[in-house]
């Protein structure tokens, strides 16, 4: 099944659930008329630029901007002192057992703590001025030593904890002891993954503009959450939310790094009400690679305690973070999740861990699209480390501990309720559609011909929209809801909003088509608003796959309840005593006679005029208008899956990878839009092998950045990656409202786990297993020769 709701007869608009539609924002991006940050002209504007730490960790003894400011066109230099008059500081301490609270300054004042860290910030008429004026600065700084790994010892990079380790987790369920005791092997492995950044087309940006008169604070930036920006600028800045309007335009990519209020756009915000004109910030990509956040650097050891025939018995998993110098999000949070979810489609008796995060002097880290992306390597990886020590067909261990349909609902042991997930499906599927039987003969056969061939899987259980209720148990502050808005004006016109801000998903092409859906509107009478927090009701934003589910299933839930008042009124209208037996399709009112819909010569656009124009005409007691504001509070978590498989070949002389075939098995309920569905498939896979076999931001030993630009940071191109062919297996979600799940993010778990299982896999059971991403022709060349290093 591709994307279309259950058909029970009933008439549907054509460009509604599970049609193809051409995504109606592309003609823009693709002619070049689009509207980002940097199109937008704002009179006045100053411009800011940021001066950074180059040390990791030092104090700041002394600033002088003496020559700075004496340059012509420039307008102020702040330090640290001089931000913090204006804004407050950031407490990170929710009541987490285990986890230590944090303050986040406005801005450093006595110390730098990653290379990268703010240490002034200059503003002048032009950015010219500004960039020459940024150098003109003299800091004195007094280095202190770094901490660039993951240690509880040395000089703590926060002086108000007494060590660096900022969160510790554990726990522990089901007779985890006596399954070790009584297993037939204890299998440990390893994994570490580097750390990455987002690397958004676009880097960040931000125009902050004061109007003095109205006191109010006019914020454009690229963000996908901007009703909490709004909510977190207000409360930073010591105005009301009724002060401040944010506008995100057109983004580029954001992948996680704009979700947060973070130090630059709060900093530019404070001088533009100091100074009583716009500013303006952008960020260029070299400030992008090393100070903006990072993500992942974790490592995980599991032990695996299993039967001969490869049945898990349970299992343990230890694991470290590197959070870097900053919390601007709980320290555990995207650590725990992993460990949290680590099970993912498998029957885990016992199960046990323990999870340490460590501050280090290094740029903060944040979530990353797929921010539990390791969780299905790691969990993955163990399986077929379990099949090669046992000597089993990796596919044969898979099938023996997978949870299959006559299992669900299922509770896994962490406490998570599956519903409607088919992990044994996406499996079989998989594997038919690689061929693996004949690939495992053809495996054999290049093996002769001192080939090195090797064919990977990963199933995924990808956690896409949290809900209230897993804020609550998890003891962190938030809501998972959305809230919509859907009206019609007395033409006809539908206009939509939500409080999700699209990167690049297509939402004003899949929010329209559930408007469509649920209203029986025409989609090219739809108009959907997203990013300006005075149209859009307050919403959660972007993040985590909820787009679809949350955002798309809360306009399916509005544009329902209007149309309900749609018929009523053409009921009324018709002389009928209710509404049964009448629809809206197409923006056409239809009646069921003598089982044939036929048409009643109403219309949307009609029964909008009389709505607003004629309200007389409506049923007694029905107020005037057409506006519905609704609501959606998703399951504490929904659940969609997936299973990746790839075939890869090593070149021996060179370590050189190449991804010979790749298939996804997916089930992501309902599809809003198939072709969106597969694109967001595609970029997924795409970021997931990227960051497998390339990306890295490095560190030396003394905390040093050593990626600040393309040259050192590698991310895949189009030509790196493979051709991906995606088989749907969908299977709606009952709980939510159009059946759908969420999916933009399983692309990546599956794709880290499958390339890497693949690469082992082609190594072969004589050769030491590589555990450390990203997998470099380096790399791999030293496993394929047993090369230490």
């Amino acid at each position: 099944m591709r994307g279309p709701i259950p058909d029970d007869g009933t008439p549907r608009s054509s460009g509604g659930i599970g049609a193809d539609v051409r995504r109606s924002e592309d003609e823009r991006f693709l002619t070049g008329r689009g509207r980002y940050l940097a199109d937008i002209a704002v009179p006045r504007a100053l411009h800011a630029v940021f001066v950074r730490s180059p040390y990791p960790h030092a104090d700041i003894v002394s600033i002088d901007a003496a020559e700075a400011l004496a340059m012509p066109g420039v307008v102020a230099v702040w330090t640290g002192r001089d931000v913090a008059a204006r804004a407050s500081t950031l407490r990170m301490a929710p009541p987490i057992e285990g986890l230590k609270p944090v303050d986040v300054p406005p801005f450093p004042v006595d110390k730098v703590r990653f290379v990268g860290d703010l240490a002034a910030v200059v503003v002048a008429e032009t950015l010219a001025i500004a960039r020459d004026a940024a150098e003109a600065v003299v800091i004195d700084y007094a280095e202190r030593p770094a901490a660039a790994g993951m240690a509880e010892t040395g000089e703590p990079v926060d002086p108000a904890l007494p060590t660096n380790l900022a969160s510790h987790q554990t726990f522990e369920k089901g007779e985890l002891a006596q399954a070790f005791a009584k297993a037939d092997r204890i299998v440990e492995a390893r994994f570490s993954q580097a750390r990455q950044t987002h690397v958004p087309m676009e880097p960040r940006g931000i125009v902050a503009e004061w109007d003095a008169g109205r006191r109010h604070l006019t914020v454009r930036t690229g963000n996908q959450a901007p009703h909490p920006l709004r909510s977190a600028l207000a409360g930073r800045l010591g105005l009301s939310e009724g002060q401040v309007t944010v506008i995100s335009p057109d983004m580029g990519g954001g992948f996680g790094q704009k979700i947060a209020l973070l130090r630059e756009e709060l900093t530019i915000a404070a001088l533009a009400m100091a100074l009583e004109r716009p500013v303006r910030w952008q960020e260029e990509r070299g400030e992008n690679l090393m100070a903006a956040l990072h993500a992942r650097e974790e490592t995980i050891v599991t032990r695996a305690a299993v039967t001969r025939d490869g049945r898990l018995l349970g299992l343990e998993a230890r694991m470290e973070a590197d959070v870097g110098a900053y919390c601007f999000f709980p320290a555990n949070y995207m650590a725990r999740v992993v460990a949290l979810i680590l099970p993912g489609p498998y029957r885990v008796p016992a199960y046990g861990y323990d999870v340490k995060v460590y501050l280090s002097n290094k740029c903060p880290s944040g979530p990353m699209r797929a921010p539990m992306a390791s969780a299905s390597w790691i969990m993955e990886g163990t399986m077929d480390h379990i099949a090669r020590d046992l000597g089993l067909d990796p596919v044969t261990v898979r099938r023996r501990n997978t949870i299959t349909s006559a299992d669900l609902p299922f509770v896994t042991i962490t406490g998570e309720t599956y519903v409607d997930v088919t992990p044994a499906e996406t499996l079989e599927s998989a594997v038919a559609a690689i061929g693996y039987a004949d690939l495992r003969a053809e495996q054999k056969r290049a093996r002769r011909a001192g080939r090195l061939t090797g064919i990977g899987f990963c199933t995924v259980v990808e956690p896409t929209t949290y809900g209230s209720k897993f804020y609550k148990n998890a003891g962190i502050a938030g809501s998972g809801h959305e809230t919509a808005t859907v009206r019609v004006e007395p033409s006809g016109a539908v206009f939509v909003s939500c409080g999700i801000m699209g990167s690049g998903q297509g939402y004003e092409t899949t929010l329209a088509q559930c408007a469509a859906e649920g209203l029986g509107a025409r989609i090219e009478d739809i108009a959907v608003q997203l990013g300006h927090t005075d149209i859009a009701p307050y919403g959660m934003g972007s993040r985590g796959a909820r787009g679809g589910t949350a955002g798309g299933g809360v306009v399916l839930i509005a544009a329902r309840r209007l149309r309900d008042k749609l018929l009523a009124i053409a009921a009324h209208q018709l002389n009928l005593n209710g509404s049964e037996g009448l629809t809206l399709a197409d923006g056409a009112v239809l009646r069921l006679v003598e089982g044939q819909w036929t048409a009643t010569g109403q219309t949307l656009a009609g029964l909008a005029r009389s709505a607003h124009l004629d309200p007389l005409s409506l049923p007694e007691g029905m107020e005037p208008g057409l506006h519905v504001t609704a609501a959606f509070d998703p399951p504490a978590m929904t659940y969609a899956n997936a299973t990746h498989a790839c075939l890869v070949e090593i070149e021996p002389s060179t370590g050189t990878l190449s991804i010979l075939r790749y298939v996804v098995a997916h089930d992501c309920g309902v599809e809003i839009n198939p072709a969106i569905v597969e694109g967001q498939v595609h970029g997924a896979v795409g970021m997931g092998l990227s960051g497998a076999l390339m990306e890295r931001c490095a560190y030396g030993a003394d905390g040093q950045m050593l990626a600040g630009s393309f040259m050192d940071y590698a991310v895949a191109r189009a030509t790196d990656l493979p051709d991906i062919e995606v088989v749907p297996l969908n299977r709606p979600n009952r709980l939510t409202p159009g059946g759908m799940k969420g999916m933009s993010e399983g692309g990546v778990m599956g794709a880290s786990g499958a390339v890497s299982n693949a690469i082992n896999d082609a190594l072969g059971p004589d050769r030491a297993w590589v555990s450390e991403q990203p997998f470099t022709p380096e790399s791999l060349w030293r496993a394929v020769h047993g090369t230490a290093g």
